[in-house]
């Protein structure tokens, strides 16, 4: 899996086409889009330091939202632009379209060093289509490409694959910036042969989501760990009631293949003893996509096997949280992805706190622990645990698709080592 990186190529005076994952949260403040959430810019300055320091003409492409081929003004990347300038304190220059003239003429004036940010790459219907003549569009400015946006590598884009194969073809280099390496590097060979004990948690909804990842953790885990909605679907195909809970019907003969694998490979596979229950009230409104709107009512925990028929369940409860910790503890290496419950709302929060709790202390007494993305990495930060764990993937659906074992084309185009 090893790819160059920017460390193997000469970038000086080179117009370096970088793709990034700058799809930040933003939100309108008097009038002006203000960026709310700085964490994937920060997560690309390293790359952009060694670039300016080898002496690199730096050009920034990215998404924004969906536009879906047309400009939207509220998904435009000129904020960002000007959050890299005040993170980084230098000059960052923006251009208001990512092909064409305007570009090329923002690129030529670049000197070694400089930045130059692209617009929104989706408001071209092109992008999300890896239109080839699109691509070489965008790649008219590129001596070398670097890919640093994991996120988005399980896309196969113009600007997160097709740029690649331009600039390969002409006889370019196509590599790794230095985030991609370290999501390589944790999310592949550390967890090629990982130190034992190996834990897995697993939250989120659906069972769906993460029944193939299950099934290649199977083949390496000592314990697998179940919390989140789709808890509720492997309860339900062992035959017990879930009531009101988010469940999959027609995935309990899935749940139930997992758990028989689990019982042959001797891997310890665990689901909730307890939980945290409520009732749903309808409120009568209706959310912006038109859907009824419930209030969340009586939490209480449950400790039977079955969930009250007009009762739904949303964390995992305190003896299935001390459980959970006590084997998290054990580990050497810990992968967690997806949270134990509705951990937005506070009183759902316990079990995800709890785990996080777990992950942080394994990691204090020597293990390796690998946060998949997503939630399970907000949750941290949530609770200012986010610097003490050893990785934190940036990539939700591509950190997914990779434990799969799936290949992802932003990172099948570039240059192997």
């Amino acid at each position: 899996m090893a790819k160059l990186t920017i460390n193997d190529v000469d970038v000086r005076e080179k117009r370096v086409f970088m793709r990034v994952d700058f799809n930040v949260p933003m939100e309108d403040r008097d009038g002006k889009m203000v960026v709310t959430d700085v964490n994937r810019i920060k997560e690309t300055l390293p790359t952009l330091n060694l670039l300016i320091s080898k002496g690199a003409k730096i050009i920034l492409a990215a998404h924004l939202g969906r536009p879906k081929g047309k400009r939207e003004a509220t998904m435009s990347l000129a904020p960002v632009a000007e959050k890299l300038a005040e993170m980084t304190g230098r000059k960052v220059a923006f251009v208001d379209d990512c092909i064409g003239e305007k570009v090329e003429r923002a690129a030529a004036a670049l000197k070694a060093g400089d930045i130059l940010v692209l617009e929104n790459v989706r408001y071209y219907n092109e992008e999300e289509a890896n239109d080839p003549a699109f691509a070489e569009k965008l790649a008219k400015v590129a001596d070398v490409y670097v890919n640093d946006a994991f996120g988005t590598a399980h896309r196969a884009h113009a600007s997160t694959e097709g740029v690649a194969h331009v600039v390969t073809k002409r006889g370019g280099k196509a590599v790794a910036g230095l985030l991609m390496e370290r999501e390589l590097k944790f999310l592949g060979d550390e967890l090629e042969k990982p130190a034992r004990p190996f834990v897995v948690i697993l939250g989120g909804a659906k069972v769906s989501d993460k029944i193939k990842v299950i099934d290649r953790l199977l083949e390496k885990a000592d314990a697998i760990l179940i919390g989140g909605a789709m808890s509720y679907t492997f309860k339900l195909a062992l035959g017990a009631k879930t009531g009101k809970s988010l469940v999959e019907p027609d995935k309990t003969e899935v749940a139930l293949s997992a758990l028989n694998k689990a019982k042959a490979r001797n891997v310890q596979f665990l689901l909730p003893t307890d939980n945290v229950i409520a009732n749903q009230v309808n409120t009568g409104k209706l959310n912006k996509k038109g859907k009824p709107v419930f209030e969340i009512v009586n939490p209480r925990l449950n400790t039977a096997q079955d969930i009250p028929e007009d009762a739904a369940g949303f964390d995992i409860g305190p003896d299935t949280a001390k459980h959970y910790a006590e084997v998290i503890r054990t580990a050497k290496t810990v992968v967690w992805n997806g949270p134990m419950g509705m951990f937005e709302d506070a009183r759902f929060a316990k079990g995800t706190d709890a785990v996080a709790l777990a992950v942080v202390e394994a990691t204090k007494n020597g293990a390796k622990s690998i946060i998949g993305g997503g939630d399970s990495v907000k949750a941290l930060n949530n609770a200012g645990l986010g610097d003490k764990v050893t990785f934190m993937s940036t990539g939700g659906g591509a950190s997914l698709e990779f434990l799969e074992g799936l290949v992802l084309p932003g990172v099948a185009a570039l240059a192997d080592k």
